[in-house]
């Protein structure tokens, strides 16, 4: 371990010079002139009707940074991305950035009362909407959005013009400590937070990123597989910033959908970035062409040992479980090494960031106790915007609580035990609803799982499963039951086991225990 984290320290600080002036990290918003700059003739992204090199991708941006501008977006206005993966995205990502604004990407799946709540909350300026989300945006009561007053669609992207073989262009630039970014959480505790990150934040991740790839024998032009809702923070990470980067091809498919994931892969992409819910997809699907997929990566929610079992079986490949927050910017730890370890293993946190697993009161515990995972380095979050008194829960001297339960082996390797808010003690024991899911999802028939916590007035919360099968089995919950008597101590068995025909699941492919509270 201390040698492959040496190295990796070493390798991060030669790769950090190449993105400095005078000792400090670039503003982001170079990031793309920067690939213009080394890579101009690389294929940057490929969408179902064309393909772009860096030249084009990085003019098709001036010419749009350009028409904010014209319009009267300046530096540190609030701009909402509402759009779903497009090449049209990413330009006008970058464009905001190039011009100094603060891009604002916002879930296209929001009710109406809570996309109104993030306009209002960040006062954005501006919104860029894809043409075909417009006449929902249209419907909208303006008078309940006053601070936005210039509206632009994937309409007014400019793809006539001829590409021009040299681009001037001056990026107004930010300081690396200012905000750059807001991502909106889901909201599951309430309204939702915006998450602010600023160009150091995101460089600090990005580069940590790059160290970690760089160890799994890199290719020179690797071929990202744009699957993921790019409003969504490991989206960005992974298939935005990375990829431009390092001169990457992005491979971009326009929603999860059998069809279009399957015409994607005909790019032959090289990295392949997911969430559970859709390997468990590509499990389903059987004959996916992935052999020019080099590597699997999963993130944004706990891989289950069914699907990664399942994917092994069908694919012959490995899964490689990562692990991160929006607050982090969001990568922590990534199992680069695709080792055979259970899945809460999620591997060496990234160079440059600390963990520390804590009680309670806020003491270290030992290695392998389990406890609140705290975690410090330049990728976390500036704080909530507008929400000190929130910020203060979570930040303490630098120091990020996570939210999640942790602890970290004797190798170094950081174990995910799930979210504290959904820790359920009963009867003064701590029963982790991961544990017990891994077990229901072993049976061949069930398809997903999700343990919450009742509460009960005599032992003080009690288990309950909720589960989906592919087929209906008699006496399931009875089955169930005897499995878990068969695998786990007497008090960790569900007092009930729910079989429905679905669970319901969020846009980031994570099942809404939220709404299974109200069952």
């Amino acid at each position: 371990m201390k040698s492959f984290l040496k190295k990796e320290e070493q390798a991060f600080q030669e790769i950090k010079k190449q993105f400095e002036n005078d000792g400090k990290l670039v503003y982001a918003g170079e990031l793309l002139k920067l690939a213009y700059q080394k890579y101009a003739d690389n294929i940057a992204l490929i969408d179902p009707e064309k393909q772009i090199t860096y030249r084009e991708f990085y003019y098709r941006t001036v010419l749009f940074s350009k028409k904010l501008e014209s319009c009267g977006i300046k530096k540190f206005d609030k701009v909402i991305i509402y759009s779903g993966n497009s090449i049209e995205y990413y330009i006008a990502y970058f464009a905001i950035w190039q011009i100094g604004a603060i891009v604002v990407p916002v879930n296209i799946f929001l009710h109406e009362k809570e996309f109104l709540y993030v306009v209002n909350n960040c006062s954005a300026k501006a919104i860029f909407i894809s043409d075909e989300l417009k006449s929902k945006f249209d419907l909208l009561p303006k008078n309940e959005i006053p601070s936005i007053n210039i509206v632009l669609t994937d309409l007014d992207i400019d793809w006539d013009s001829n590409v021009e073989k040299n681009i001037d262009f001056e990026v107004i630039t930010q300081e690396s400590d200012q905000l750059a970014l807001i991502l909106y959480t889901s909201g599951t505790t309430g309204k939702p937070k915006g998450v602010m990150l600023s160009s150091k934040n995101i460089m600090t991740n990005s580069l940590q990123d790059y160290v970690r790839l760089m160890s799994t024998n890199k290719r020179k032009n690797e071929r990202f597989f744009s699957v993921l809702p790019l409003f969504h923070v490991f989206a960005q990470n992974t298939c935005m910033w990375l990829p431009v980067m390092t001169g990457s091809t992005m491979i971009i498919v326009k929603k999860i959908d059998r069809k279009l994931i399957l015409n994607g892969l005909k790019q032959k992409p090289t990295i392949f970035l997911g969430f559970p819910a859709l390997f468990g997809l590509l499990c389903l699907l059987k004959t996916a062409p992935l052999d020019s997929i080099r590597m699997f990566i999963s993130g944004a929610d706990a891989m289950s040992d069914k699907i990664r079992s399942a994917f092994g079986l069908i694919y012959g490949r490995k899964i490689c479980a990562g692990y991160g927050l929006t607050e982090a910017a969001p990568v922590i730890a990534v199992n680069h090494e695709n080792e055979t370890l259970a899945t809460q293993y999620v591997g060496y946190p990234l160079t440059g960031l600390e963990c520390d697993i804590r009680d309670d009161v806020g003491n270290s515990l030992p290695k392998g106790q389990i406890g609140t995972l705290w975690v410090k380095g330049d990728n976390v979050m500036m704080g909530y915007y507008q929400s000190p008194e929130e910020t203060e829960k979570v930040l303490k001297d630098g120091w990020l609580n996570t939210g999640d339960l942790g602890s970290i082996n004797k190798d170094g390797y950081l174990a995910i035990k799930g979210r504290i808010k959904d820790l359920i003690i009963h009867k003064g024991f701590n029963i982790y609803p991961q544990e017990i899911e891994n077990v229901l999802l072993s049976h061949p028939k069930v398809m997903q799982a999700a343990v919450i916590g009742k509460e009960d007035p005599d032992t003080g919360q009690i288990p309950v499963a909720f589960v989906a099968s592919k087929e209906n089995v008699d006496n399931l919950e009875s089955i169930l039951r005897d499995l878990c008597a068969s695998n786990l101590a007497s008090y960790k068995i569900p007092k009930k086991i729910i079989c429905l025909n679905e669970l319901p699941m969020n846009a980031t492919g994570k099942i809404d225990k939220k709404i299974l509270q109200n069952y």
